[in-house]
């Protein structure tokens, strides 16, 4: 119906098809004498979405979630993943081969200690491993009498017979027009972080931060533009980038020259060397650094500091520009946002559409704005039973039609060179069931909670999660996911280091953009989330006694009134979903079409209660 340019459907492949690869990966490790290793969902830089050369643990296991993990014994083997994929990895890998477990609670170490034996050798890549899940897979075998062994060569490499190579995506130039900041100007800051950290240098291990500081964009990874990349910035001196120089127009060279040293990646090591003789103390960070690197600044006299990257924290908080343009581009994604939600108002209860060609139909509309780079991440578009499975993505194999009493949840996403967007809505299609309509309104209060949440500096995202989730644990339910994540500008719609969720203990500050997105998933029934992004600013309040702030959502798209239930809603939540409709009409109705727009003043009518008895 729709070309779709960003997304496919086929189906990876998976379980019994792959069980082979298995059996080649135990005989490759026998040949090197180890009884284990350990298969991250992983790339050098823990990037969230990897180039298909480093889609290891897809290719072994057949899991395509973006988190997970695979531990291969000679004798045992489990694939460990997340809340959000424990049906997806179940219906993905042969579970005859494989043991799903949890990642997090209890985690794979605690696995490793009940299937390691005294004088196992268990291999591991430090190139794809943090130093910190490195000490915590050392811990465990230590624990049960078993050896750590660093390897100098992956074996999944040995036996991947046609491995796709590295990816070469041309870089771009963020002009200052999107970015607000000039790359030397960031550079003096990350320099005077830097000499807070009391460090000689820091590694700049995450290619979200050389794009953001040296304002470069990429084709690297699915999704996001990223240029996978590093770099060195010294506390004084120029920086370094090590980029594939294959990657890299003569304006972008030009571009990076005038504010570094661009070098092929491979001089990295070199480079490292360099300082760690002179003894110099190296910023690594905790997060995205490979053990890999730690290791070579400590064996050649080196001081390695491990800690929070600073330009997560420099990048997570806007600038003026990124914010206008993250304004306007939630404003032109509204107008897509609109067309598609009154198209499947009006074609699904015809029952002839199916969830790949809700996906095909708002990329299409998205495309229609004329400046789509991309979409943000695969879209999810879950009707009935498929809705809750929280990372669903639809394939010919599983694609379900669209029918009378279901419930269609769409979490979809755009990157647009002036901002990144990420929005969720669930669409009762026909008549709702009373119970639809309850978790609903229980999701959509927790969701207003967040919104109109007043909060003094210093607050975490911990502290605000369980605003979100009240109203759910009233009646004894909850969701297994984080109410909230960072958002870049044109970088990835997932971005440290804040989020709101019971691990998010990052401070909140001005200029952060962050998902608002409870839910509720009722197994082989139903999922139910409604997503906006919202932006921290200042909070007006009278009488204040200390600086406070506040959200403003940025998303502009109508929830769908037929699942609220009016009656269950406070006086102060009735006045926010009003006004919120009433701004979405204000601020999109005069950039539709005429249809379109009688839709949405349809959509956004104010909501009623009931003079009670």
């Amino acid at each position: 119906m729709f070309e779709a340019l960003f997304q496919t459907f086929e189906e990876p492949e998976g379980g019994v098809a792959l069980t082979a690869r298995l059996a080649a990966f135990r005989e490759e490790l026998r040949r090197r004498q180890l009884t284990g290793f350990v298969i991250p969902r992983a790339d050098q830089q823990q990037n969230e979405y990897v180039p298909p050369s480093d889609e290891r643990l897809a290719w072994l296991t057949g899991f395509t979630g973006s988190a997970g993990m695979a531990i291969v014994l000679l004798q045992e083997a489990a694939v460990f993943v997340d809340g959000r994929y424990t049906l997806q990895a179940a219906k993905q890998v042969d579970v005859k081969a494989w043991r799903v477990e949890p990642l997090v609670e209890p985690p794979p170490e605690i696995w490793l200690g009940e299937h390691l034996k005294p004088g196992d050798r268990l291999g591991f890549d430090p190139w794809l491993h943090t130093s910190a899940a490195a000490e915590r897979l050392a811990t465990a075998c230590a624990r049960a009498e078993a050896e750590l062994v660093a390897v100098d060569s992956n074996p999944l490499d040995s036996v991947w017979g046609e491995r796709p190579a590295p990816p070469l995506g041309a870089v771009s130039i963020h002009a200052m027009k999107f970015a607000g900041e000039s790359e030397a100007d960031k550079l003096g800051r990350i320099r005077a972080e830097i000499s807070r950290l009391g460090a000689d240098a820091l590694v700049l291990s995450d290619s979200h931060a050389v794009a953001w500081t040296f304002n470069i964009r990429g084709a690297d990874v699915s999704h996001t533009p990223l240029p996978l990349s590093y770099a060195l910035v010294p506390k004084e001196g120029r920086p370094q980038i090590f980029i594939d120089h294959r990657k890299l127009s003569n304006s972008a060279r030009d571009h990076l020259e005038t504010n570094a040293d661009v070098k092929e990646p491979e001089a990295l090591t070199a480079a490292l060397v360099a300082l760690a003789e002179k003894r110099a103390s190296i910023a690594l960070d905790n997060a995205t650094a490979a053990d890999a690197l730690s290791r070579l600044i400590t064996s050649h006299g080196g001081k390695p500091v491990r800690g929070s990257d600073p330009v997560a924290l420099l990048k997570a908080v806007k600038n003026p520009v990124e914010i206008k343009g993250t304004r306007t581009a939630h404003r032109r994604d509204a107008v897509a946002l609109a067309r598609f939600l009154a198209w499947i108002d009006r074609e699904a209860p015809k029952g002839g559409l199916t969830e790949i060609d809700t996906v095909e139909a708002l990329e299409s509309f998205r495309r229609d704005t004329g400046v789509l780079k991309d979409v943000s991440f695969p879209t999810i578009a879950g009707t009935g039973p498929n809705g809750a499975i929280v990372h669903y993505r639809v394939t010919r194999k599983t694609n379900r039609r669209i029918a009378l009493g279901d419930l269609l949840l769409i979490d979809s996403g755009a990157q647009y060179e002036d901002g990144t967007t990420d929005v969720t809505r669930t669409i009762a299609i026909g008549e709702p069931t009373d119970e639809m309509r309850d978790r609903f309104t229980r999701v959509l209060r927790g969701h207003i909670a967040i919104a109109r949440a007043a909060f003094p500096d210093g607050t975490s995202g911990a502290q605000l999660d369980t605003l979100a989730r009240q109203f759910l644990w009233h009646a004894g339910l909850d969701f297994a996911h984080g109410t909230g994540h960072g958002v870049g500008s044109y970088l990835s719609v997932h971005e440290g280091p804040a989020r709101i969720s019971k691990l998010g203990t990052t401070p909140l500050k001005r200029g952060m953009i962050l998902s608002n997105e409870p839910g509720y998933y009722k197994t082989d029934g139903f999922g139910i989330r409604i997503e906006n992004l919202e932006l921290v600013v200042e909070a007006n309040i009278d009488g204040a006694e200390q600086p406070m702030n506040a959200f403003e959502t940025l998303t502009l798209a109508p929830i769908d009134r037929r699942l609220i239930n009016a009656e269950r809603i406070s006086q102060r939540e009735l006045k926010w979903i009003n006004d919120y409709h009433a701004r979405v009409r204000r601020e999109v109705a005069p950039l539709l079409d005429e249809a379109t727009r009688i839709w949405l003043e349809a959509a956004t009518e104010p909501l009623q209660q009931q003079p009670r008895q």
